[in-house]
Formats: C-alpha cells, sequence, structure tokens
C-alpha cells in the first residue's frame, strides 16, 4: 500500500525534515517506488511536484527535502500501485479547482468495484481508483453547494458522509485540502503528532537526522504533522482510531467524526 504525509500549521512553515524521513520509505527504507508526489500552498497558488520514479532516488525529491518551501498545509504521497499503471498521470497527489480554489488529494488503500456515475464536471486523467473517488467528491461537493463554497463545518459533515459511502468499497485512508484545513481519514492507518512549544529535538526513523525544533521556531508557532507510520522515534505519535475522519486547523486538532463503511453505492 502506498503511504501518506500531511502537514498543517498556524504560520508558513516548510517541512525539510519530516520529508527527508517519509523520501526514504519511497524505495530506500519500504517498498514504496512506484512514484511519489508533494503539494503545498502558498496563499491561493499551489506549488504540485511528482515523479513516477521512486522518492528515494529521485532528484527532484532530492530538491524537494532541500528546498524550505513554506507553507501551511502540505499533503505527500508516496505510492504502491494497486491500480492503475506506475505513470506520471497515476502519481498522487491529484489536483482540482472548485469555487475558485485549488483542492489536493492523496489515497492510501485499494477501493473494489468503485465505479461511480461522473457527470463530466470532474474526471480522471489516469486510471486510478483514487483519483476516481476524488472526482466523485468534489462533483458531490459541487451538486449539493452549487457554486457557493459553504462553511467548514458544513463541509466536514458532507465529507463525512461522502467518506461513508466510498469506504464500503475497500480501505480509503486519504488527505484532502483546499488550503484553508486539512482533512484527514484514517480507514486503517494514520498517526499524528503536534509540535508546539515547549520544543524540544526530535530524530528520523528512516535516516540518522536529527533537528532541534527550539532554534527553527517561534514561541507561539503550532504544527500538526500527519503520516501513515510515525516518522520520528523520540516523539509521542498519537495514533487514529480506525474509522474517523478528523479536520486539522492552524496546526491542531479540530473536531472529528467516527466512520463505518456503508453499502456500496454508486
Amino acid at each position: 500500500m502506498c503511504q501518506l504525509l500531511g502537514m498543517n500549521c498556524n504560520v508558513p512553515t516548510d517541512i525539510c525534515f519530516s520529508f527527508s524521513g517519509f523520501q526514504a520509505r519511497g524505495g530506500a527504507t519500504d517498498v514504496h517506488s512506484d512514484g511519489w508526489g508533494i503539494a503545498f500552498f502558498e496563499g491561493r497558488g499551489t506549488r504540485v511536484f511528482l515523479d513516477p520514479q521512486p522518492s528515494a532516488s529521485s532528484p527532484v525529491a532530492e530538491l524537494v527535502s532541500r528546498y524550505p518551501i513554506r507553507s501551511m498545509n502540505v499533503i505527500a504521497h508516496i505510492r504502491k500501485a494497486t491500480q492503475g499503471t506506475v505513470a506520471l498521470e497515476n502519481t498522487h497527489p491529484f489536483m482540482r479547482e472548485l469555487w475558485g480554489r485549488y483542492w489536493i488529494f492523496a489515497h492510501n488503500g485499494n477501493l473494489l468495484d468503485f465505479q461511480p456515475t461522473l457527470d463530466g464536471s470532474f474526471m480522471p486523467v489516469g486510471n486510478t481508483d483514487s483519483e476516481r473517488a476524488f472526482c466523485w467528491l468534489l462533483q458531490e461537493f459541487r451538486r449539493r453547494f452549487g457554486e457557493v463554497m459553504p462553511s467548514v463545518d458544513a463541509l466536514f459533515a458532507a465529507l463525512h458522509e461522502l467518506t461513508l459511502a466510498i469506504a464500503g468499497h475497500g480501505e480509503f485512508n486519504f488527505l484532502l485540502s483546499n488550503g484553508d484545513c486539512l482533512f484527514a481519514h484514517a480507514s486503517t492507518r494514520l498517526s499524528y503528532i503536534v509540535r508546539q512549544a515547549p520544543f524540544a529535538e526530535a530524530h528520523l526513523k528512516d535516516q540518522d537526522l536529527t533537528v532541534d525544533f527550539r532554534e527553527v521556531t517561534g514561541a507561539r508557532d503550532r504544527v500538526a504533522v500527519i503520516a501513515t507510520l510515525p516518522l520520528t522515534d523520540n516523539e509521542q505519535w498519537t495514533t487514529m482510531p480506525a474509522g474517523t475522519l478528523w479536520r486539522f486547523i492552524d496546526g491542531a486538532p479540530a473536531g472529528q467524526q467516527a466512520t463505518r463503511p456503508g453499502p456500496p453505492r454508486n
């Protein structure tokens, strides 16, 4: 299966440290060698880097790990293909526009017999179950709310209902953001950590790399990092219970809902 990495902050922050450990899992310390990608929100714009090559040996990934792009919401993905060929068009995260905002989505899992009816407003470019799910989610958002973006509360409620429908088809861990907040669904496994004052040192599991956050953060900074598996070995990560949908705002959890797979539906 694939692995996910997300970051949500209250101030623009770089993800170089966490991404360095995550990058190693794409073909060096783990088997996720079928491509990788990362997306950074900057205001209303989005930087997206994609490569169908393993992240552990990708020159583009090496650039990203050393380039301190500062963002308040980041989504990254390393792929172990289950559906769809190993190709650039099938590389996560995926991006679409809705309500004048970019939306970013990445998925870990396998959705069986998921062939939703798409009306043409959002169509897959590749042939993955993940991109189909993303297109259907945005289509249903537009169908429910029209041309005006709803409140975060209304959006979270709708996403909860739609997640229930999709989760009936299989494993559906995902990260989703439009730059305002970060949604995370732990279908089977996700973990998170919130870093805030008093800051301390952190050491990566997948590389011998340590950072002292006291030297690189401000007293009011708060950063939530979400990952399929914890990235550090000297910090206390929180395991998100299987079957929970979360939202993160300003670097902290801001609500969760239990999810239970419902009957498959198109």
